[in-house]
């Protein structure tokens, strides 16, 4: 696997069932701190709601994930949330599914099935891009080979995830797993350059 699928944007997507409103919120997150921003943002804005339920899918690996019911009767609606996560085959994404309850039970295939048609129909609002998955590494070098460093980052479609730019350089970049060997060749060709895998 070298590319995985996620998304850039948010979105809100309403759907109503006998009386129950349920709003759909989708954003990109990156790690679990940023679900509980998402997820503490959510719960501001709709106080009064009767269920917070959310589910998440983490990293390029897809293996961190979570789904909350919130209240509602077990796996009728963090798992419809992941489960339309999961048919994009999407990964950094965080779905919150917030329901008003109308007065009248769904009972649990109306709820299986309205938290699902939220997920999806919010996720149909945002477009899925396609990402590298990448390896890091860490450059050390000398101000005076700065050109010929970001020359090959540019050619090779590397991220620069950090950087500090003084007399001694010190960089954190992301190499697409694509062309990881002929990325480092490369880099190993420039005189000066200091590389090592960087484990964090």
């Amino acid at each position: 696997m070298e590319v995985y699928f996620t998304i850039d944007k948010t979105a809100v997507a309403e759907f109503k069932d006998r009386g129950s409103k349920f709003l759909g919120y989708v954003f990109p997150v990156k790690s679990t701190d940023d679900v509980k921003a998402c997820l503490g943002e959510v719960k501001k804005e709709h106080p009064k709601a009767t269920h917070h339920c959310y589910a998440y899918r983490i990293g390029t690996d897809g293996l961190q994930f979570r789904a909350n019911d919130d209240g509602e009767p077990s796996g009728s609606a963090g798992k419809p949330i992941l489960g339309q996560i999961d048919s994009k085959q999407l990964t950094d994404v965080l779905i919150v599914v917030v329901r008003y309850f109308g007065g009248t039970l769904l009972g649990v295939p109306g709820l299986i099935n309205a938290y699902k048609i939220s997920a999806s129909m919010v996720l149909q609002l945002v477009p899925v891009i396609q990402k590298n998955i990448e390896a890091k590494y860490r450059l050390s070098f000398d101000y005076t080979i700065m050109n010929e460093v970001m020359t090959v980052i540019k050619q090779q479609n590397c991220t620069v995830l950090s950087q500090e730019l003084q007399l001694f350089c010190e960089m954190v970049i992301g190499i697409p797993k694509a062309n990881e060997e002929l990325c480092l060749l490369r880099l190993k060709d420039i005189y000066g350059l200091e590389v090592a895998r960087n484990h964090v």
